[in-house]
Formats: structure tokens, C-alpha cells, sequence
């Protein structure tokens, strides 16, 4: 039985600590992921604005996610999170790639093999690529992401009122502690990874 509920619990977790994603499943047929989406350029360093909260993120401020390529070409994924209370960092690395076409905003996402979550880019400033909302596949998991900490206010009701064409409640999100200046890394020892979970290697 303790075995039966660590399985449970370890597959919970990695179902999500990730700016990003949500367990896999059937996708919202309402969702739509954008075209003409360029991988190189959505690589580096992405703020979370807001998020539907859930337990494996719940109270954690400062939570960012950072997207670089690997040497087998998938996509590396460091995601970063300050939990004040405890006054600690946590740290979930995982690996994701494209699912269909390059072209299209949709990655699977994989934090703990064999496990994948569907990761969906429903709206992307295509000039810049300055601000994005993300989704799982349904709408349990969605997020605002930014390239800065602060995101103009404008642009995050277009995204709310964007959201909720998609069926998501926008009045359940919950905005983000960030600093208003980008922070340096979280100070060395300070990192912990998620539920005391092994750090996955490269995930190879």
C-alpha cells in the first residue's frame, strides 16, 4: 500500500511542477495552438505572470522557466520556483520537443519518463515574442508568461479576455510575485528539487 501511494504521489508531482504543463490527456478540442511559431526564437528566460494555481505550484512566487536547446536536439527545461515560507528555491528539470510540425506551438513535455503533458501555446506576441499564454490540454492548467517580470497591464487583460475564448475562467487566475528587476540565479545550496525528487540526469 505505501509503495501504491509513493507511485501516486511521485506521478502527481511530475504530472506538474512546471510552469508548464499539465498531465497528458485528451486535448480540449477548443484549443487551438498557433501557426508560425519559431522555436529558436521562443528559447531563454520566461516569467510567470499568472497561472491557474494548483498544488505543486501553490505559494510559490518568482517562478520562471528557461528553454535552451540540447545537444540531441530536444528542448532542456529548467523551471524555478521561491517558496517564502520555507524561504527555499525549487527546481524541476525536464526535456520536451515539438509535437507536430516546427511550425506549431505544441510540445510534448516530459519531467519524468514515460510520462508526457501537452504543452500548447495558444497566444504568442509574434513580433517579439515578448509575452505568451500557455496551456495544458484542458482547462484545468493555464499561464501567462512573460519576458519580463512585469507585464503591461493592457496586454495581460487582452490575454485574460484571449483566455477565456478558450473556455478557461479568467477570475481564477492568480497573479505572480516577481521582482520588478530580473533576479540573479537563486544563491548556490538553495535549490531544492520538487517533493525531494531525484534530479532526472539528461534525460536521455
Amino acid at each position: 500500500m505505501a509503495g501504491i501511494i509513493m507511485k501516486n504521489k511521485v506521478f502527481s508531482v511530475l504530472c506538474f511542477f512546471s510552469l508548464l504543463t499539465g498531465c497528458s490527456g485528451k486535448v480540449d478540442p477548443r484549443f487551438v495552438p498557433v501557426e508560425g511559431f519559431e522555436l529558436s526564437r521562443y528559447l531563454g528566460t520566461w516569467y510567470e505572470i499568472a497561472r491557474l494555481d494548483h498544488p505543486f505550484e501553490k505559494g510559490l512566487e518568482k517562478v520562471t522557466a528557461e528553454y535552451s536547446l540540447r545537444d540531441d536536439g530536444r528542448i532542456r527545461i529548467v523551471n524555478r520556483g521561491y517558496d517564502p515560507k520555507k524561504d527555499k528555491w525549487k527546481k524541476a528539470e525536464g526535456r520536451a520537443e515539438l509535437k507536430y510540425t516546427p511550425d506549431t506551438g505544441w510540445l510534448k513535455v516530459s519531467f519524468f519518463r514515460p510520462f508526457y503533458a501537452d504543452y500548447m501555446i495558444l497566444e504568442l506576441d509574434r513580433i517579439n515574442y515578448s509575452y505568451a499564454l500557455v496551456s495544458g490540454p484542458n482547462t484545468s492548467y493555464l499561464w501567462i508568461l512573460s519576458r519580463t517580470p512585469v507585464l503591461e497591464e493592457g496586454i495581460t487583460r487582452e490575454l485574460l479576455s484571449k483566455a477565456a475564448t478558450f473556455g478557461f475562467n479568467p477570475e481564477d487566475m492568480i497573479f505572480v510575485e516577481q521582482d520588478e528587476v530580473a533576479s540573479q540565479d537563486p544563491q548556490p545550496g538553495r535549490d531544492e528539487d520538487p517533493a525531494g525528487l531525484p534530479d532526472e540526469g539528461d534525460l536521455s
